[in-house]
């Protein structure tokens, strides 16, 4: 029999894995098919109902047809129509009782609807009506409760019981809630305890209000008077009116250690049913107060939901679970001592469903289903079913329908089995009851989602597709996308039991059409919906923490990325809330700016972005920082003659640390109104101890310091006055020095008025001098900084001292110092005067030192004054003018630079101090060497020729010795500037002048000219010339030659010659024969023929006329070019030969005209054209 029920249980447990697919269909979503009744809405099982208004139980209902509704009145038809009091609204099951002619009471009881059509009947709870009450007070005197200060005491409550239970308070006359603490709390049941009581809680208005929540009514208990008597109080009185006498010796109450009030004993227990809440209270009573402490013996508490009230004394539990039975112990500890109680929870259950109430069932013809009612609780509960309200084993038998505990399996269902299945699960502690029907229909599909509906989803999230279907039997769903043939499936795709499509993470290729098709075997429906795909919005660039200053702007920016098709909305919030209305705020399209902060504006600013498909945000915060408020409430304390503590309460830092407390003081005997730095401490320290000075009368004020800069000063503390004293510190600075030769001025700087310690200061001036085994002198002075000693000898050694007195006395013994009477001219000359000459510029002079004595006063240095008498050559001029050394210190001897060579000085040395110079030592003189001469005075360039030029000097107007000759070189430059062979000439010391024959013609030349003396020879001055070229006539004359006026002339010139020759021919025939052939035969070129005879000569053609320069020709008229010191020649010779300058005045040309120069010439040398010269050759040779 047990291996038989085993195989049963095992097949069911089969079967009804089978039928799992046909459960719960959205039928509501379908009009028009026919539908058993489903209780929409009903009242609570435990219905209170308020006297004073009319009473409605509500019952609503769905259901195709619409259902008809009836109701049981403790468990007996209620016949509705015949209680003229009672209606039921129209198209529903809904009473309402009108009680305006009735008591309430009189409609108590327990009440359940049925709402029913062709295809069942459902049925609704069983719905207990009762009327809340809320009884008064009953009458009673109270006596007044006198007790002992210490004892425990309990303030009964007791409300009278009403529906529901009163929420109970306690309260005063003055309708003030009576404080309550540790010592005084308020237990579960109202009533008030003290675990000890103080003489403050004697009071007459100690009143215990009871509020009646759905009423809202409250009534009110008699006041309760409470006496504490206070013995101690008592004692001291009776003892001092019997003189001293302890009468009452003993201590009123003990302290004692703890003991419970609630509960009793040392263990209780508690059952609660699970999902309420759990309520534990521990009272203790004791001296001092104890303490109340919690713990779970086997376990933790729920951290989540467990809270501990009433200062500890109540533990609470809400939503318990089984999980939470067990031992709990609470602990009373004071430092006598402690006791625990242990309370024992047990936890039973209503029934509460498993895995839901059962759910409707929609099936086809044929088609198997199952209905479960799954449910538990403590006790076990027991299952019952009935069909349409009647229990099931009195509903007519139907072979397709099958019930096992809490099961009902249906196989085989055919039209006209519909029907309202009702399961009522019930155990001591409650009952669940529920309606589910079974409803046979036959239908093809059809898929409820709207068709086209477009789907937006952001990229990397989920989406999500409906195909809600319906259809009996039920349909099978699968999609499709796009046009591609087959299924959706893998792991990028989920399918779920209802129909919808899940893409896990949604990517821009996931984007397009889907086609969701539903079928079954009565036929198939398609529907489409598209996914759309899109980009996330972002915030790229974040607002960042602020930290600004009041009354500046600050900014904070949002810039966005989102996808183009969607249109984001930006919104603002300070701290989680909507931003102020206040201009001040601007928000712009990427920024929130807000000016002129105030402390107000400090938070957290958030920028949130919104699309219709997603969000974006980000926050941060703003502090606003500013100079600290000024320190207030400053105190003087532990006051002494020479220090003060002050103390301050710091003022509001303003969101930026302080760093540093300035504290000022203000002496208003000596310096009213202006404030001086004393000391700076921590921001962290509120205290200072001041170091302060005799015969001050102080005021202190303190500034705050932090990031910002300083706070404004604070209001000044009282003054302070110290005491006047003898002086702490003399003078400093005590100097002593002459301003004439016979007095000493001794000065020092004066003490302040800080300083002076007291009325009366002045200065006690002592001096003696040092050398000489003296007395000190001693004068007074009046306040003032200097004193002046009259009739001293000359710069003699002095000992001094200033000591500061007033009128409370000296100060300490003031230091030495040292000093000097006034200076005098020192009255002798150095002496051993000796000089050395070193070289033709340099001498050195040497001298014995002045003694001491003789300087009458600080020893500066010594002077050589020296002068120039002449030079020693005869042409060089009388020179006289002083120069002076100086040499610092006690020097011996020193150095004469920069003399002339070859010269007569003089010179004498004085000694000087701070009053002058002594007088000098005989004069002295000294010759310089000779030396290098200078660079000759001029160099120019003469007649230049073709072959020679001549050049003209002065002498050197240094010549620092005789001259002994001049050194001449020379060397061609060519075009490139590149210097040629250098030629050396010397030439004797009277020369100013030489001429250079056999030079080539039209060449640049550069000439470097010195003067020598025995020293060797001096600097060299240069110059540069060109010599003509030969060319440039013959180039001249082509240009001429082809005039019609100048062949002419040419040609009257030829006549006139070979008339002369005819005649100098006749003439030498007469007086003897000539050489003229043979001279013409010596020279082969007739272009540099000299034309002359020794009895003819041609003066105009001859040397003059041929090396005269050209017309045009920038060449001077005698022949020098002047060169400046670069030795840079200033313009090229030649024809056309102009000098080039820059807008400076620097010559460009120097040496690159020549090239194109000579390049013309050669140009004009190749010429055909005849000239005057060659025709003049031919004609000497035609004679």
């Amino acid at each position: 029999m047990m291996e038989r029920r085993r195989m049963d249980a095992a097949l069911l447990v089969l079967f009804l894995g089978h039928l799992a697919g046909a459960l719960e269909v959205p039928l509501d979503l379908l009009e028009g098919l026919p539908q058993p009744p489903t209780i929409t809405h009903q009242s609570l099982k435990d219905y209170i109902i308020d006297p004073r208004e009319n009473i409605i139980i509500h019952c609503e209902a769905k259901g195709k047809p619409h259902p008809s509704f009836s109701w049981t009145r403790n468990g007996t038809h209620f016949d509705i129509d015949q209680d003229p009091n009672v209606n039921m609204k129209p198209h529903s099951g809904t009473l309402v009782i009108d009680i305006s002619r009735e008591k309430a009471e009189n409609y108590e009881g327990v009440y359940q609807c049925t709402a029913r059509n062709k295809h069942g009947a459902a049925v609704s709870n069983n719905i207990v009506v009762r009327q809340s009450r809320s009884p008064l007070w009953s009458k009673e005197k109270i006596k007044p409760f006198v007790v002992q200060e210490g004892v425990s005491l309990v303030l009964p409550c007791r409300p009278p019981a009403g529906l529901p239970p009163p929420i109970i308070f306690w309260m005063d006359n003055y309708f003030q809630r009576l404080p309550q603490s540790g010592r005084v709390s308020q237990s579960l049941n109202g009533d008030l305890y003290f675990s000890n009581v103080l003489r403050e809680d004697s009071r007459n208005d100690y009143i215990c209000y009871a509020r009646f929540p759905h009423t809202q009514t409250i009534q009110q208990k008699q006041p309760i008077t409470v006496k504490v008597l206070n013995l101690d109080a008592i004692n001291d009185t009776m003892a001092a009116f019997y003189n001293d006498t302890d009468l009452f010796s003993e201590d009123p109450v003990d302290e004692r250690k703890p003991s419970f009030l609630i509960p009793s004993g040392p263990s209780s227990s508690k059952m609660v049913l699970r999902g309420q809440v759990l309520e534990m209270e521990c009272i203790a009573e004791g001296l001092p107060t104890p303490n109340i402490s919690w713990t779970k013996v086997s376990g933790d508490f729920p951290a989540k939901r467990t809270s501990f009230l009433h200062y500890q004394k109540t533990l609470r539990i809400v939503d318990v679970s089984e999980s939470d039975a067990g031992d709990y112990r609470c602990t009373a500890k004071n430092r006598l001592g402690s006791v625990h109680h242990t309370i024992r929870v047990t936890v039973k259950a209503a029934p509460y469903w498993i895995s839901g109430s059962p759910r409707n069932l929609v099936l086809a013809p044929g088609e198997n289903g199952v209905l479960t009612c799954r449910a538990s609780g403590t006790p076990k509960p027991s299952i019952t079913w009935a069909m349409n309200g009647i229990p099931i084993e009195n509903s007519p038998k139907d072979l397709s329908r099958k019930v096992e505990d809490d099961t009902i399996i249906f196989t085989d269902v055919q039209t006209g089995s519909s029907a309202v299945y009702q399961c009522n699960v019930s155990n001591e502690y409650g009952y669940l009851l529920s309606n589910a029907f079974v409803n046979v229909l036959s239908e093809p599909p059809r898929v409820l989602t709207p068709a086209n509906v477009v789907y937006k989803v952001i990229k990397n999230h989920r989406a999500l597709m409906d195909c809600a279907s319906f259809g009996s039997p039920i349909p099978k769903i699968t999609w499709f996308k796009d046009s591609r043939p087959g299924t959706l499936g893998g792991e990028a795709y989920n399918m779920h039991d209802n129909g919808t499509l899940e893409i896990n993470i949604a990517q821009a290729r996931n984007s397009g059409k889907y086609t969701c098709v539903a079928r079954n075997i009565l036929g198939i429906y398609e529907n489409h919906v598209y996914l759309e795909v899109k980009e996330p919005t972002r915030i790229l660039k974040q607002p960042e923490y602020k930290v600004v200053q009041r009354g500046r702007s600050v900014v904070f920016e949002c810039k966005v990325k989102h996808d183009p098709s969607l249109i984001p909305t930006m919104n603002w919030l300070k701290d989680d809330g909507e931003l102020p209305d206040d201009e001040r705020l601007i928000i712009d399209p990427e920024s929130l700016t807000i000016t002129d902060v105030t402390e107000n504006d400090a938070g957290v600013y958030t920028c949130v972005v919104n699309t219709t498909l997603d969000h974006d945000s980000a926050s941060a915060e703003l502090t606003v920082i500013e100079r600290p408020d000024p320190p207030t409430d400053l105190e003087l304390t532990d006051q002494k003659k020479r220090s003060v503590q002050l103390t301050w309460t710091p003022g509001d830092e303003h969101n930026s640390p302080i760093q540093k407390f300035l504290i000022q003081y203000e002496d208003s005997l000596h310096h009213r109104g202006h404030w001086h730095n004393l000391t700076e401490v921590p921001g962290t320290k509120t205290t200072a101890h001041l170091k302060l000075s005799p015969y001050v009368h102080y005021t202190f004020r303190v500034l705050a310091l932090n990031a910002v800069g300083f706070s404004r000063p604070s209001f000044p503390s009282r003054v302070f006055k110290t005491d006047p004293a003898a002086p702490d510190e003399n003078p400093t600075g005590v100097q002593g020095h002459g301003t004439e030769h016979d007095n000493l001025v001794i000065s020092w700087k004066p003490l302040s008025g800080l300083q002076s310690n007291g009325p009366g200061l002045h200065y006690r001036v002592m001096w003696r001098q040092k050398t000489i085994d003296s007395e000190w002198t001693t004068v007074t002075v009046a306040n003032n900084s200097k004193f002046v000693v009259s009739g001293t000898p000359t710069f003699v050694p002095y000992e001094l001292k200033v000591q500061a007195v007033n009128d409370h006395g000296a100060g300490p013994e003031p230091a030495i110092s040292h000093g000097y009477s006034g200076e005098d001219l020192p009255v002798a000359a150095p002496e051993n005067v000796q000089v050395f000459v070193l070289n033709s510029t340099l001498a050195e002079v040497h001298w014995d030192p002045v003694p001491h004595k003789l300087i009458r006063g600080y020893l500066k240095g010594y002077k050589v004054y020296y002068w120039r008498e002449r030079s020693l050559h005869k042409h060089n001029p009388h020179h006289v003018e002083k120069q002076i050394l100086t040499f610092s210190g006690n020097h011996s001897h020193g150095m004469l630079p920069g003399l002339h060579a070859f010269s007569l000085y003089s010179f004498n040395v004085k000694v000087y101090n701070g009053k002058g110079e002594g007088p000098p030592s005989p004069t002295q003189q000294f010759e310089t060497p000779e030396g290098v001469p200078a660079a000759p005075s001029s160099l120019v360039i003469t007649n230049p020729n073709l072959d020679s030029l001549t050049l003209e000097w002065s002498p050197p107007h240094d010549r620092n010795g005789l001259i002994t000759g001049y050194t001449l070189k020379y060397q061609p430059v060519n075009n490139s500037n590149e210097l040629g062979q250098v030629e050396e000439l010397a030439l004797p010391a009277n020369a100013t002048s030489v001429t250079l024959p056999n030079l080539k013609y039209s060449t640049r030349y550069k000439f470097y000219l010195n003067a020598k003396t025995v020293r060797g020879a001096g600097p060299a001055i240069s110059q540069e010339a060109v010599t003509i070229m030969d060319e440039a006539v013959a180039s001249r004359q082509v240009d001429i030659a082809t005039q019609g006026w100048f062949i002419g002339l040419m040609c009257a010139i030829a006549l006139l010659i070979l008339i002369l020759l005819i005649i100098c021919f006749i003439q030498r025939n007469k007086g003897g024969k000539y050489p003229v052939k043979e001279k013409e035969d010596a020279h082969t070129d007739p272009e540099f023929q000299p034309m002359k005879d020794d009895d003819c000569t041609f003066g105009e053609y001859s040397d003059n006329e041929d090396h005269k320069p050209l017309k045009g020709s920038r060449t001077p008229s005698n022949g020098t070019v002047k060169r400046d010191d670069s030795d840079d020649s200033l313009v090229d010779y030649g024809e056309g030969g102009d000098g080039q300058f820059n807008e400076d005045g620097s010559f460009i040309g120097q040496y690159s005209g020549k090239s194109a120069s000579r390049d013309t010439a050669e140009g004009h040398e190749s010429s055909e054209a005849p000239s005057p010269i060659n025709a003049m050759n031919s004609l000497n040779s035609f004679v």
